[in-house]
């Protein structure tokens, strides 16, 4: 089953496709399904965004089109960086520099207020135009150094209690069960099954 991920980020089309396996499902980036345009995310929330993406290069491809709008939201930044997780440090930073801009912003709070979590939204536009969404997240806190090699974005810094380490510690295969985009993807897999 065809799946366009509405997404240029290489790492996200990458972790789409190790947690929807293939068979059943085959993951197209929006280019390879012939998407040549630009999307204008200027919703209120993750959701709104996921909605604006996925809705967008439907109307150009017909086909089935998920979208993804994921971020970090820090409790004493009240919810930062949020929906501006990946553009926090300006629009061409990268990782590093988003990491560090956040230890920045934490610095005047004690480390044992520095709560976090990662929100998933997720909408796919069906082919008939129908429209299905899952949210999702995961809580931990943000550790004072970077540990772990794996994963991308803030993954270094983000502890999972549960685990005792940050999600940049986890295999792919671990990070991707418990993971807010894991939890998503697998909700919206089985309700994607259902209808189609």
């Amino acid at each position: 089953m065809k799946i366009i991920l509405a997404s240029d980020n290489p790492d996200k089309v990458s972790e789409f496709k190790q947690i929807l396996k293939d068979p059943p499902w085959q993951i197209l980036t929006m280019r390879q399904a012939g998407f040549c345009g630009t999307i204008v995310e200027d919703g209120k929330t993750y959701l709104e965004n996921a909605q604006i993406k996925a809705r967008t290069v439907h109307r150009v491809t017909g086909g089935l089109v998920l979208a993804d709008d994921s971020g970090l939201s820090v409790d004493v930044l009240e919810g930062a960086p949020g929906l501006y997780s990946a553009r926090f440090a300006g629009e061409k930073a990268n990782d590093q520099d988003r990491i560090e801009k956040l230890y920045e912003q934490l610095r005047p709070f004690p480390k044992e207020r520095w709560q976090a979590r990662f929100i998933c939204a997720l909408a796919a536009v069906l082919p008939d135009g129908k429209e299905i969404f899952v949210v999702e997240e995961l809580r931990g806190f943000i550790v004072p150094q970077p540990r772990g090699h794996e994963g991308f974005g803030y993954d270094p810094v983000f502890l999972v209690p549960e685990q005792n380490c940050t999600l940049a510690e986890l295999s792919p295969e671990e990070k991707n069960r418990i993971s807010h985009r894991g939890k998503a993807l697998t909700a919206l897999s089985k309700q994607l099954l259902d209808l189609l």
